[in-house]
């Protein structure tokens, strides 16, 4: 199946490239499914460096929503609010394989994260992986405090269709407003169902056209193809950029999330929002998980780090004198 040239690799990825390609050229609809049936051996596992625990929250529909609560093992008071959204284009996941991410974000600010185990679109498609998000966002509003968070500090980041979602509980948290997020990551979002010049004919390892194809069908189910799909669906369909909070994000400069993710970036820079956003040369979708030992894939978690730190520095948001108490 491959047309890709392995040569626009960087070095230190192309192997790993080629072997992602031989063994997983493709997410199919039905790998997709068996590999979110897979993941859920992960539920409830998690490494002895953090306090993890899990809470059920009630959803509209009178069903339970996990979400996995993770603090430094020493608490501390007054530390940021993390709702930290997995990826797996909609489609696959748990929260407990970024514990990598959460890991980092705690060693370095002792905050609280907040993971929710959103309803996979292979359960039921949009919008109830939003809504889900979206319920964790406000859950950790209402009760952070407990955790030691400071009110003014609640972040949100994500990586492939968690940036997605990110970027989409940001929209609907600014056109609700009762919930002001601070700061949002976007790492490699997964933003336009739309096809773009890098969406197209893309071959590249882990993610390409076809895996794509499949997965924002499978999440927009009728909508897929029309033009009734919501900003909050699709974030780079978004028209207004105003109000957004600052951002950090990244994405290879191979993949096909590169154009959508440096358009997103572009209006928001346009709309007088803070960004900090860097592509990185010859990389395949989510090298920096994929090939973290590599210098590129330790480059990427250095700036995401950085930009992270200086965010529980700088950036704050003092919460809705509206919003409903805890």
């Amino acid at each position: 199946m491959s047309r890709f040239d392995y040569l626009q690799l960087n070095p230190e990825l192309r192997f790993a490239g080629r072997l992602i390609s031989l063994v997983n050229p493709m997410f199919t609809v039905r790998r997709m499914r068996v590999m979110a049936k897979l993941c859920r051996v992960m539920r409830g596992q998690h490494g002895k460096r953090l306090n993890y625990e899990q809470i059920y929250i009630d959803r509209a529909d009178g069903s339970k929503q996990r979400l996995c609560v993770y603090t430094p093992l020493v608490r501390k008071m007054g530390v940021p609010g993390i709702l930290w959204i997995h990826g797996g284009g909609y489609a696959i996941g748990v929260p407990e394989q970024d514990e990598g991410f959460i890991q980092r974000f705690i060693d370095e600010s002792g905050a609280v994260v907040i993971a929710p185990d959103y309803t996979l679109s292979g359960e039921k498609p949009y919008p109830a992986a939003l809504d889900d998000c979206y319920a964790a966002l406000l859950w950790l509003r209402d009760k952070g405090e407990r955790y030691g968070m400071r009110s003014d500090q609640i972040f949100i980041g994500g990586d492939s269709a968690g940036g997605g979602l990110t970027a989409a509980v940001s929209l609907l948290a600014r056109d609700k407003g009762d919930v002001n997020i601070a700061f949002q990551m976007l790492l490699y979002p997964m933003l336009d169902d739309r096809p773009t010049a890098t969406s197209k004919e893309n071959y590249a390892p882990l993610w390409n056209t076809k895996s794509n194809y499949n997965a924002w069908k499978l999440y927009l189910c009728q909508r897929y193809g029309s033009s009734d799909v919501p900003a909050y669906a699709a974030p780079a369909r978004a028209t207004d950029y105003s109000g957004l909070p600052p951002t950090c994000s990244f994405v290879g400069s191979v993949e096909p999330f590169r154009d959508e993710t440096e358009t997103y970036i572009q209006n928001l820079q346009e709309a007088g929002i803070k960004v900090a956003f860097k592509l990185f040369d010859g990389c395949f979708h989510a090298f920096d998980m994929v090939c973290g030992k590599s210098k590129i894939g330790k480059e990427a978690t250095s700036f995401l780090m950085e930009n992270f730190k200086y965010a529980t520095q700088n950036y704050f948001a003092e919460q809705p004198k509206t919003r409903d108490a805890n």
